[in-house]
């Protein structure tokens, strides 16, 4: 077995690093056994012992491989959840209106066999530039976050965050340190604010460091953050800023008429999101 070639300036170590993602692509490991020791790749690939860990060292830092003492190296895997971005409505919401995320997350944990479990905050904080120029304000008006920490299985998932106008949610349930009894969106329309379409802005970036404490994934694994504006006749609504180890989810996006597609998954029914989402 040879190492390829590549550009005269790429380092043999790198060099062997994609040869290993390569017969991991390929499906030649199994995440049942571990990945062959160092001296059987040394032999196989005909290199040093230290060429060997470091391009091990980089598909760790990649998050690609784990390893475990005592017991070798094993690829690292998460079950990845596919996400409706645009799911379909759930009933009685009028057809025009976009879907209430906590029931389209609901209905694809229950569709995959997995247990979703969420903790809530809500908070006051300054608006963010990007955050403020999308609802309309100053930076730094005061906008209402209710933040979602989605779990499945108990592993961290996502980190959801609404922001509102302040003089939007004063005086209403989205001011309460809970979850509201049939979603925001019940109390939005409520108010004559039903969402009924929306604009996403989609970027990979490198966790924070609270961020990767949070999801707890390797050192080389980005997030898929998620920016929905979402609108009414009258104007944007709200921002939902959601963040997604891009090892563990794949958002779904569906264009055009699906009407003769078997494979979507029914939508769940309308569940209680305060006693759903408790952790």
């Amino acid at each position: 077995m040879t190492i390829p070639r590549g550009t005269a300036q790429s380092p043999k170590y790198q060099r062997l690093a994609a040869d290993l993602r390569r017969r991991i692509a390929e499906g030649e490991f199994t995440t049942d056994a571990a990945l062959p020791v160092e001296s059987e790749l040394e032999r196989q690939y005909g290199v040093a012992r230290n060429t060997v860990r470091l391009a091990v060292d980089v598909l760790v830092n990649e998050g690609r491989l784990v390893r475990l003492q005592g017991k070798g190296t094993y690829l690292r895997e998460h079950p990845v959840l596919d996400h409706h971005a645009y799911g379909p409505t759930l009933p009685p919401a009028p057809r025009d209106c976009l879907a209430a995320p906590s029931g389209v997350y609901l209905g694809e944990a229950a569709e995959a066999g997995r247990e979703l479990s969420t903790d809530f905050e809500m908070m006051i904080v300054r608006a963010r530039v990007d955050i403020a120029e999308r609802l309309g304000l100053r930076p730094g008006e005061a906008v209402v976050v209710r933040r979602q920490l989605r779990l499945l299985d108990r592993e961290p998932y996502s980190i959801e965050e609404s922001h509102y106008r302040a003089g939007l949610a004063a005086g209403t349930p989205l001011m309460e340190p809970d979850p509201v009894e049939g979603g925001d969106e019940a109390v939005l329309a409520a108010l004559g604010r039903t969402e009924i379409g929306a604009v996403d802005h989609l970027v990979a970036r490198m966790p924070g460091p609270e961020e990767a404490q949070w999801f707890q994934g390797g050192p080389g694994v980005p997030l898929v953050v998620q920016t929905r504006v979402t609108y009414d006749r009258r104007g944007p609504v709200r921002v939902i800023e959601t963040r997604y180890s891009a090892d563990r989810s794949r958002l779904v996006y569906g264009i055009g008429d699906l009407g003769a597609r078997t494979t979507l998954p029914a939508p769940a029914a309308p569940v209680d999101p305060a006693r759903a989402d408790a952790p």
